[in-house]
């Protein structure tokens, strides 16, 4: 790769009115995270100096998906689509100064791989377009290229039929130094049947100064767009084989590839066992030697080596667990610290909570967190024993090697090795229950 600096612009401005949808087509969800967060992975992948996201149709709710995923990424508004190179003149602004490599992305699509843009980023010609040959070239634009180089871009819309004969097609990405893009920008017109500013003159334009421009071909499939709701489910699909195939390479069994479902960012350990219809969420690392049962959801988790998770679980974001810990069939874990060897076997709530070393909770147990204004916080001790069916009404601490009893609702902290105990005293009347349902029956045979 070239040493020269380098700065990604994202266009991320269409509406993508195909897709039939009030939301921006870049913020529609692939893996997890929206469209444009797999754009944005891709520029971090090369480590730019800059990266600047060009908005457009949902600015607002974009540029808030975009510091959400990317705090240190700029966005800068196209307030009309006027085309792609004109969309690009938006981000100029954005970097002023900057003198180095400048790659353009688009937002819509997801896959184009790091070795691909590490080729962008380190060629040595004064612009590289990234080519691909298509099986169907459709309404592709073409790219004309001679033994010295690539000539010009053709849209589709523009193109006779020799050119359209042509099989190389236009991704649409391009890397280029920043000091000719600003020349070249500004010398760019939209006399064509679109009425538009075309980022793709600017290789006729470069080349007419007697600048060098170039192609790199990558596979069709780094170069998917979506426009469609059918187009997004078969990108989820690729995304989901190629990242099971990645993981079950790095030596984690899933044990059915099929129904475990990823997201962009998840990490999964080597010797960890995922079984049937797991769902990952973004933000979730399991470590080595874990295991997540069937029908489980993480999201936003921490999962230590050798815990297991499920059956039937669901770890929220804040969920962090310890190692060999055990959290069994219908636990939910959120904003919650279980440390090494905490057992939660079942039917349980545990939220805003911290739980000591090698702590037992009962069936039923659940942290009454929020008070319908403020969420409270429920400290538990090292070698507790919680009850089945205990509320724990926070903020509440029970302490180190303390107990509480089962169906207690507990309201004041409990201290290191005693015995709680919140419940109103059992009483029994002999006979009642014969005589009461003899009543009953009674009464409903005479209605």
């Amino acid at each position: 790769m070239s040493d020269a600096a380098l700065a990604v612009v994202v266009l991320a401005a269409g509406q993508g009115s195909r897709m039939q949808s009030d939301l921006p087509k870049v913020l529609h969800r692939l893996g997890g995270v929206p469209l444009v967060g797999h754009a944005l992975a891709a520029a971090r992948s090369l480590d730019p100096e800059q990266v600047v996201v060009v908005t457009g149709h949902g600015s607002d709710a974009v540029a808030r998906a975009v510091a959400k995923l990317d705090p240190d990424a700029a966005t800068v508004l196209q307030a009309e689509q006027l085309g792609t190179g004109h969309a690009v003149a938006q981000a100029l602004p954005a970097l002023e100064g900057f003198e180095g490599r400048v790659i353009v992305l688009y937002g819509d699509t997801p896959f184009i791989g790091r070795d691909t843009l590490a080729a962008l980023a380190g060629h040595r010609s004064d612009m590289v377009v990234l080519g691909f040959e298509a099986a169907d070239p459709g309404r592709y634009g073409r790219l004309v290229v001679t033994d010295k180089g690539l000539e010009r871009i053709v849209e589709w819309k523009d193109a006779d039929e020799a050119t359209r004969d042509i099989v190389l097609c236009n991704s649409g990405v391009m890397a280029l130094d920043a000091g000719l893009l600003r020349r070249l920008i500004a010398g760019l017109g939209n006399e064509n049947a679109a009425g538009e500013y075309y980022l793709t003159d600017l290789v006729a334009l470069a080349r007419a100064e007697g600048a060098q421009a170039d192609v790199i071909i990558c596979d069709e499939a780094e170069t998917l767009g979506i426009n469609t709701r059918g187009e997004l489910a078969a990108a989820e699909a690729a995304f989901q084989t190629r990242a099971r195939a990645a993981l079950m390479e790095d030596g984690v069994t899933l044990i059915d590839p099929a129904s475990t479902f990823l997201a962009l960012d998840t990490v999964i350990g080597r010797d960890a066992i995922i079984g049937p219809n797991v769902v990952f969420g973004p933000g979730v690392t399991v470590e080595s030697g874990a295991e997540i049962l069937p029908f489980c959801h993480l999201e936003g988790c921490h999962v230590s080596s050798g815990a297991t998770v499920g059956p039937f679980a669901r770890l929220r974001p804040g969920a962090e667990l310890g190692g060999d810990v055990h959290v069994g069939n219908f636990v939910e874990i959120k904003n919650s610290v279980l440390d090494e060897g905490v057992k939660v076997g079942h039917l349980t709530y545990l939220g805003d909570a911290h739980v000591g070393e090698q702590t037992n909770i009962g069936a039923g147990t659940i942290t009454c967190n929020y008070d319908g204004v403020m969420k409270h916080r429920t400290t538990i001790g090292p070698r507790a024993f919680i009850g089945s069916d205990t509320m724990l009404v926070a903020p509440v601490t029970v302490g180190a090697d303390a107990m509480t009893g089962s169906g207690s609702t507990i309201t004041e902290d409990v201290p290191d090795g005693a015995l709680a105990l919140g419940r109103a005293r059992q009483v029994t009347k002999p006979g009642l229950a014969t005589r009461l349902m003899a009543a009953l029956r009674l009464k409903k045979e005479t209605r």
